[in-house]
């Protein structure tokens, strides 16, 4: 089979002059491309700077700028395409619908999504800060976009959807920097009060870990068939809430049994 030497020419003289007039949307792409990707750097760079001088959170600063740099990055895409003479118009309708099913698909991860939005922006909690919400209870370790990473008193790990934490009540024990603990105690009808209040502010006064100001009450709350109750009210700083709490309840059982003071235990009602 024989290759005729015109049918060769002409086919290598077509090629160079694609060759030629495709050259220049080629190279100018290449450019924009290569100008795209370091202006994408320097932007990212400014816009770090820019947030750290603000003293933006860090969990919001990392994700703004992260979702800054990918839309930069496919608006480069999309436009070193367009420069290659590529039909963009039929792009950007599959990169729409291709998007519209995944979020129809990931629903609960975009709720997720939005709710880690809302508590970055409004800073119900921080990192560091103790919360309860959602029925648990533990100190943030790590504010995710789509979880919140908890750690509880005894050092398990429990992650938090945000949409659910977003849309429910958070109780934030650390926004104050103290608390008070209700603690109740039981004595019996024939106990002197005066005395049983002397004994347990007595108790408080010489706790160094429990607050002067404000002070520390006792007060009754309850007269029942049984016995009176009163409440401790001590004040304490977040590090040394539990241990006031036990220190108390410690101190008040023991000094009220010294003093032979009857602590009325709690009583069920018995079926008949």
């Amino acid at each position: 089979m024989t290759i005729s030497t015109n049918y060769i020419s002409n086919y290598a003289n077509e090629f160079i002059k694609v060759v030629l007039d495709y050259s220049p949307k080629l190279i100018s792409a290449i450019v924009i491309l290569i100008i795209g990707i370091y202006s994408i750097r320097i932007i990212r760079n400014v816009v770090k700077k820019i947030m750290i001088k603000r003293e933006f959170e860090p969990t919001l600063s990392k994700f703004l700028a992260d979702i800054l740099i990918w839309v930069l990055r496919v608006l480069l895409f999309i436009t070193f395409i367009s420069k290659l003479g590529v039909e963009t118009s039929s792009f950007v309708a599959i990169l729409g619908a291709g998007g519209l099913a995944v979020g129809l698909s990931l629903q609960g991860s975009l709720s997720n999504f939005a709710g880690g939005m809302l508590i970055i922006m409004f800073k119900p909690f921080k990192v560091g800060d103790t919360i309860q919400a959602q029925g648990v209870m533990g100190t943030v370790s790590e504010i995710q976009i789509f979880v919140t990473k908890l750690i509880t008193g005894n050092n398990q790990t429990i992650f938090v959807p945000n949409g659910a934490l977003s849309n429910g009540n958070i109780t934030n024990f650390s926004v104050a920097g103290t608390r008070r603990a209700d603690l109740i105690f039981s004595v019996a009808y024939d106990a002197d009060l005066k005395k049983v209040k002397v004994i347990i502010l007595s108790i408080l006064e010489n706790n160094p870990k429990v607050l002067k100001s404000p002070a520390p009450t006792v007060v009754v709350t309850d007269l029942t068939d049984s016995a009176v109750k009163l409440a401790i009210r001590p004040w304490a700083t977040n590090d040394d809430y539990g241990m006031v709490c036990s220190e108390t309840l410690e101190n008040c059982k023991i000094q009220l049994y010294n003093e032979g003071i009857d602590i009325q235990p709690f009583l069920k009602e018995t079926s008949k």
